[in-house]
């Protein structure tokens, strides 16, 4: 009789991991490390392409009153939020769902569905008849790129150990959220091209802004993407992993809402993310509300760029010197750099609460300087907060469980670990509310007041609010949940 015990079988692309103990540093050296990195660098793409989708309208609205499309500046402010609203209410379902359905095969769904917003504003961009209503909902429909976040983030979650999670979020959704500034830089070099041959549609006419009659093909903005999309779709369905043990119902999860860390996070990543999503979707339209002689797609996309590839940092530094110190400072640098946003603004737009001091005719440099800065600390602040979600349901889990009752502490793990990971997609869902809000902040002051003051000068109150919380609960000597 053989007594020998058999290794476990290695595990293989596609299919559902049954052992899976990132914490056991034997296992992780030989087997799980690899494993998380290809499922880590299969989902960074997933998510670059929902993210690219998700901010098509921040610069498609930009460009429809050339195109011949006769719609208002408010209506153009909603086509560049409405995404927004649609990808945070999406976030709050999908959330839940890697745990209900499997990493793997969500991925391979929710990136697929890329293809119908994708696709729909390619061909509805070509005729400048196209009712405002349809373009709306095709707006909307950008939203299933904003939902993909929270689920690519608690997929992640469940991959790596704990002092390696805010590394691997961090370059999860900073690599990911690269989408908004490639799309933003992308788009007009695009367009300029007819790629596509005759299954690109026919060029749109128009006049540039040095008076010359170009042609342009609007709708490969939209279609550039296609491509990519299927192909991710179909590496992330045969190359990625389900955990067996990530499984958990809707009603395990739903506990999360009974905590008020959870709602605490939501509050602070709605300032770090929400201000990174709502800067880059209004950004554009800001600087051609403000700075009429500049090109706004020139400049754009510098700002996403700058906030996507500093977010593992972010992630970085929380690792080192600790999740709530980096979120607290941050916020501060936050506030002072909106406040120089204002200084910069014009002074000559007749707003009733535009600053009594600065350049009248305000300055593009300091302006888009400053928002540089905001966009740095957004980034930094979403790889910090993401660092502080894990480590504080850790604690909050294991916190009464005798560290040598064995089997005690794996189900504390395994329930932190879970609630975690929801508590990562519902603060994103919540925090995409910020890419709703900021950009139609802008529109509502502007028509309002002459000018987009009154809406910053809000931002800054939102600011001082989160460095208190964050200083109360987290990062005070003797605070409830230190991090």
């Amino acid at each position: 009789m053989n007594n020998s015990i058999s290794a476990p079988t290695p595990a293989r692309p596609g299919s559902t991991l049954h052992i899976w103990t990132p914490e056991d540093k034997t296992f992780w050296e030989a087997e799980g490390q690899a494993i998380a990195k290809l499922n880590l660098w299969i989902s960074v793409p997933s998510l670059f392409l929902a993210f690219a989708v998700w901010q098509l309208w921040s610069v498609a609205a930009v460009n429809l009153p050339q195109l011949g499309f006769k719609y208002s500046t408010n209506q153009l402010f909603w086509l560049a939020a409405a995404p927004a609203l649609s990808g945070a209410t999406l976030r709050i379902f999908y959330s839940f769902m890697v745990p209900i359905v499997g990493g793997r095969r969500w991925t391979a769904i929710s990136t697929a569905s890329l293809l119908i917003p994708a696709l729909g504003i390619g061909y509805a961009i070509q005729d400048p008849t196209t009712p405002y209503p349809t373009m709306l909902i095709l707006a909307l429909l950008c939203g299933l790129g904003g939902g993909n976040f929270s689920s690519s983030m608690a997929n992640i979650s469940f991959f790596f150990p704990q002092e390696r999670k805010g590394s691997a979020l961090g370059v999860n959704a900073g690599l990911g959220n690269l989408g908004v500034s490639v799309v933003q830089f992308l788009s007009p070099v695009i367009i300029s091209v007819g790629v596509f041959g005759v299954f690109g549609g026919e060029p749109q006419h128009i006049v540039n802004k040095a008076g010359e009659h170009v042609s342009i093909w609007a709708q490969n903005a939209a279609f550039v993407w296609v491509p990519w999309i299927v192909l991710t779709t179909v590496i992330a369905w045969f190359f990625m992993n389900d955990i067996a043990d990530a499984k958990a119902s809707f009603a395990a999860q739903a506990a999360i809402f009974r905590n008020k860390h959870n709602w605490l996070m939501c509050l602070l990543y709605l300032g770090t993310f929400g201000s990174f999503i709502g800067y880059a979707a209004g950004f554009p339209l800001l600087i051609k509300s403000q700075f009429k002689d500049v090109n706004p797609v020139a400049y754009a996309w510098i700002g996403p760029l700058v906030g996507a590839l500093i977010r593992p940092v972010g992630g970085w530094l929380a690792d080192r010197l600790g999740g709530a110190r980096v979120t607290f400072w941050n916020f501060i640098v936050m506030a002072v750099a909106v406040f120089g946003v204002l200084y910069f603004l014009p002074k000559t737009s007749g707003s009733a609460f535009a600053l009594p001091f600065g350049p009248e005719a305000g300055s593009f440099t300091g302006f888009f300087l400053m928002f540089v800065v905001l966009f740095l600390t957004t980034g930094i602040g979403n790889g910090s907060t993401f660092r502080m979600i894990p480590v504080i349901f850790m604690n909050l889990k294991t916190a009464k469980v005798q560290r040598n009752d064995q089997v005690a502490m794996a189900g504390a793990v395994k329930e932190a670990n879970t609630e975690a990971a929801a508590v990562l997609g519902f603060t994103g869902a919540f925090a995409a509310y910020g890419g709703f809000f900021i950009p139609k902040s802008y529109g509502s002051a502007i028509a309002a007041t002459g000018g987009p003051e009154i809406a910053l000068m809000c931002f800054i109150a939102f600011y001082v609010l989160c460095i208190l919380t964050t200083w109360w609960f987290y990062a005070r000597k003797h605070a409830e949940q230190p991090c």
